[in-house]
């Protein structure tokens, strides 16, 4: 008898099984319905075994270790620069959206936000230029992806926190060339936010 208590899973597991659910029903192996059935018992999950079962009839590889890389998806781009203006006001670009390889962000009194986590890359690297005078531009990458900062401050900061153990050689890479003029940039790492699911 094994009284060897199942091992808990985490939110990094969670995000690689609802990725996982995400590339099934793209491929047509599930249902809407089916999707968002599976993906709340992922997320409900609290073991191992639990989270197997969301996936176990799909002909997919599940990821061995808890802190791999979660999936980046990729589409192909348009070649052309995106821009993200705030002056005076806001600019946020989050959930599922396309990156471009170059972006140009520019906050004047103003703020930006640029969240990558759900984002779909169309490049392997993707360069930002940033630029905040008297405002805040708020930049957030998910595990695994590499990112370099560049550039300078003049009255201003950059606030850089982003976890660098999960990043691979075949990690996505986001350049930063950073400006800060009275102003700041702030890039940080978070995990995906969980996904609502509608009844």
């Amino acid at each position: 008898m094994n009284d060897q208590p199942e091992l808990r899973v985490g939110d990094i597991e969670r995000e690689q099984i609802a990725q996982l659910l995400n590339q099934a029903v793209g491929e047509g192996r599930l249902t809407l319905t089916e999707y968002n059935e599976r993906v709340g018992l992922a997320y409900a999950a609290r073991t191992r075994g639990e989270l197997d079962l969301v996936v176990a009839d799909l002909p997919v590889t599940r990821p061995a270790a808890a802190h791999q890389n979660l999936p980046v998806s990729y589409e192909e781009g348009t070649g052309k620069r995106q821009w993200a203006v705030a002056v005076m006001s806001g600019a946020v670009r989050n959930g599922r959206w396309r990156v471009e390889s170059d972006i140009s962000a520019l906050a004047m009194m103003g703020g930006v936000e640029l969240d990558f986590r759900t984002a779909v890359f169309t490049s392997k690297v993707t360069t930002i230029t940033a630029v905040a005078i008297m405002g805040g531009i708020q930049i957030t990458v998910p595990p695994g992806v590499r990112v370099e900062v560049g550039g300078f401050s003049f009255m201003g900061g950059k606030d850089v926190n982003v976890d660098e153990d999960s990043v691979t050689p075949d990690s996505p890479t986001i350049r930063i060339n950073g400006y800060a003029l009275m102003g700041g940039i702030e890039i940080v790492t978070k995990n995906p936010k969980r996904k609502q699911i509608k009844d």
